[in-house]
């Protein structure tokens, strides 16, 4: 649960620090005084959304962090399969700068809005005036159902099958368009591909062709200085070559070993020479011999080639390598028209068992659902029956609908909140009081199926007053028995029941605003009840009131 909250420089907030209790903790104070920004900082931390302008004037920066403890073993996974430590205290961290940008950590190191997010929301469950709203969306009540049923693990797994039969699907829309414009595209692909596979290029082709050219332009030059090198060696009438004078010197120093035996190992290494030295006249000259064939008529074939090679890339717009892979790409897409029908009938076979799979599935998600909506319909009703709604009938209305990615059914919550008056539609006819309490009612109901340790109500009392709005208190303070309870009201009735009562209040100076939150003992609880009774804490008959009020409630 949520143990403490640091803010600095958050809009009128210039430092605060916050201890919650494990119940029920109750914000009060002036309307501007600062509450919702307080709500605020909560969400940053869970991974909300922050703007720069929250930040307070002449500051750098705004910086939320909460501390908490009694970690869940989920969550704790969660920490260590993202690499972080998992220990008995967890610290969440938000960073905003004035230039907008926005930094979160966990435990200290840097992580991911989307992280920070995961792992808080398994943390904290926060409701707000807007989630009233959502109420009236039939998606928002379709998800209620579906979460007190524990549907999610089995909608994941339709979603997933819903995917693939959707995609199936536009495939063998693809196929289908595409057969009707078939036999021109086929003509078509089939004179591209003719014409390519009749060249036969390789992917290096033109490198190849360009470096034969350059050698045939110059054979005359690479010739006379091959020829060159075969004299150099061999030597001619006039005057003799490496190869004779090699011979020569091996003589002179052979005719010494008798006298300088040493000298056998220089005369081994002049033969070794002479070996080396035919081999190297023998490579060149078969260079010389290939060269001396018809380099004309070689030269004409080559510039031929590459004229070929220069028009098909003009004519393509790409080079010969992505010439070959598109090639393969039409070959690829002329097969599939050629065979359509065959791929069309694979493709329509692969839909039926999919779309079997799928209709299995969400037959099944129709049963769990009717068989969970009469009861959670049931609880509903008799939270709402003690929130002072005890004529209250609610029904979850499930039809038959098409077939989507939340699957076949048309889920809506139909009440009626007075005698004789007959079910309709959440949104003809709850009122934003009524509002309030049933969803109080579905959180309390749905507070039973998971085991997020805290929950934050902001505002919770819209709409509601007197023995309603005792009844909304007296329930936050059951289930707030069970997990942490956050809570800003304007109520009296709801401030009494709280066991933190925190109190924001606001003050200024001749420059700037500030905002001060402090935890109040029973004579400050007693002040700002009577000040939420009728505006003047120091009323006697309002302080006699909210200790009458104080003193009923006993925890």
């Amino acid at each position: 649960m949520l143990r403490e909250l640091s803010i600095e420089n958050l809009a009128v907030i210039e430092k605060a620090s916050i201890t919650f209790g494990d119940k029920m903790n109750v914000f009060t104070g002036e309307t501007g005084a600062g509450k919702s920004i307080l709500i605020g900082g909560i969400n940053a931390i869970l991974g909300g959304r922050v703007s720069k302008d929250i930040v307070r004037f002449g500051a750098e920066k705004s910086v939320v962090t909460g501390l908490f403890d009694d970690i869940p073993e989920r969550v704790a996974s969660k920490l260590i399969e993202y690499g972080f430590t998992a220990e008995e205290e967890l610290l969440l961290q938000r960073e905003i700068t004035i230039d907008g940008k926005s930094t979160a950590r966990i435990n200290g190191r840097i992580a991911t809005v989307s992280v920070l997010k995961e792992i808080a929301g398994e943390l904290i469950n926060i409701h707000g005036q807007h989630d009233n709203q959502l109420l009236m969306n039939t998606d928002k009540q379709r998800e209620i159902l579906d979460n007190y049923a524990g549907l999610l693990p089995l909608l994941a797994e339709y979603r997933s099958v819903f995917k693939e039969f959707s995609s199936v699907s536009r495939k063998i829309k693809e196929v289908s368009d595409n057969s009707k414009k078939q036999i021109e595209r086929a003509d078509i692909l089939s004179e591209r591909l003719t014409e390519i596979d009749e060249y036969k290029f390789s992917s290096d082709e033109e490198e190849t062709v360009n470096k034969k050219i350059d050698e045939l332009r110059n054979a005359e030059y690479i010739e006379d200085n091959l020829y060159g090198a075969v004299q150099s060696i061999s030597g001619d009438d006039d005057e003799s070559g490496a190869y004779t004078l090699l011979q020569r010197a091996r003589g002179n120093i052979a005719s010494l070993c008798d006298i300088i035996p040493e000298f056998n190992d220089i005369e081994k290494r002049v033969s070794d020479m002479l070996v080396d030295l035919e081999d190297i006249r023998a490579e060149i000259s078969s260079k010389l011999d290939s060269d001396s064939e018809d380099s004309a008529k070689l030269l004409s074939k080559y510039e031929e080639r590459l004229s070929d090679i220069l028009r098909i890339k003009r004519k393509y717009r790409m080079d010969i390598p992505q010439l070959l892979e598109t090639a393969e790409e039409w070959r690829q897409e002329l097969y599939t028209i050629n065979n359509c029908e065959d791929i069309l009938e694979k493709l329509s076979e692969e839909r039926r068992e999919i779309g079997e799979k799928l209709k299995k599935l969400g037959a099944q998600l129709t049963r769990e659902r009717k068989k969970a909506a009469e009861e959670l319909a049931a609880r509903i009703s008799e939270e709402l029956t003690f929130l002072d709604m005890p004529d209250i009938r609610l029904v979850f209305d499930i039809t038959q609908d098409k077939v989507t990615t939340n699957g076949m059914d048309m889920v809506e919550m139909l009440i009626s909140v007075n005698k004789g008056e007959e079910l309709k539609p959440m949104s003809k006819i709850a009122s934003g009081g009524e509002l309030s309490r049933i969803m109080l009612a579905i959180k309390t109901v749905l507070a039973d199926t998971d085991d997020i340790a805290t929950m934050i109500f902001d505002e919770i009392d819209t709409g509601i007053s007197g023995r309603a709005a005792h009844k909304v208190g007296t329930k936050l303070y059951e289930v707030g028995r069970k997990r942490q309870i956050l809570c800003v009201t304007h109520l009296a009735q709801i401030a009494a029941m709280a066991d933190t009562h925190l109190l924001i209040s606001k003050s200024s100076d001749a420059n700037r605003t500030y905002t001060d939150i402090k935890a109040l003992d029973f004579e400050g609880r007693k002040r700002e009840i009577a000040r939420i009774i009728s505006g003047d804490e120091n009323s006697e008959i309002s302080l006699e009131n909210a200790e009458e009020l104080l003193n009923r409630i006993s925890h």
